[in-house]
């Protein structure tokens, strides 16, 4: 007995307050990270716990500086964000991005019919490890937090 996948196709039957569920839930999950993280300052020590990675060897991951990131968004400072954390800039805008087509198609009742495809997600695991390697070597240091 062989079970196949089809595509889902047409529309998702569940009343519209509920598919709105998970996009609201997120959206209020977010704003209240934003909200503590802009009430908390991570600028001050003792708020937050270091990085682990940054700890056992004094180099920057990827993550490094993205809660002062975040902290500037509360703030309404994009120039600061930018400064703190290039690549957590551009994958908020991602995230955003993704976070308005799901709630579009939450709201008119579509259903999801792609994924992402290899390449995307292998060339984004690329530009990550590159942002990591280049944010630790000296010639590229206005990459570091």
């Amino acid at each position: 007995m062989t079970s196949t996948l089809q595509a889902p196709v047409g529309r998702d039957p569940r009343p519209a307050w509920r598919r709105g569920v998970g996009p609201a839930t997120v959206a209020a999950a977010a704003a209240a990270a934003v909200a503590l993280v802009g009430t908390v300052d991570p600028n001050q020590a003792g708020h937050y716990p270091t990085c682990p990675f940054l700890a056992v060897t004094g180099l920057y991951c990827p993550g490094c500086g993205s809660l002062r990131m975040v902290h500037a968004l509360a703030h309404g400072d994009p120039a600061t964000m930018v400064a703190r954390n290039p690549l957590g800039v551009v994958a908020l805008v991602v995230l955003a991005a993704t976070w308005l087509r799901w709630t579009r198609r939450a709201v008119t009742g579509g259903v999801r019919t792609r994924v992402a495809p290899a390449w995307l997600i292998w060339t984004a695991l690329g530009v990550v490890v590159a942002f990591w390697v280049l944010r630790n070597v000296p010639a590229t240091a206005w990459l570091a937090p």
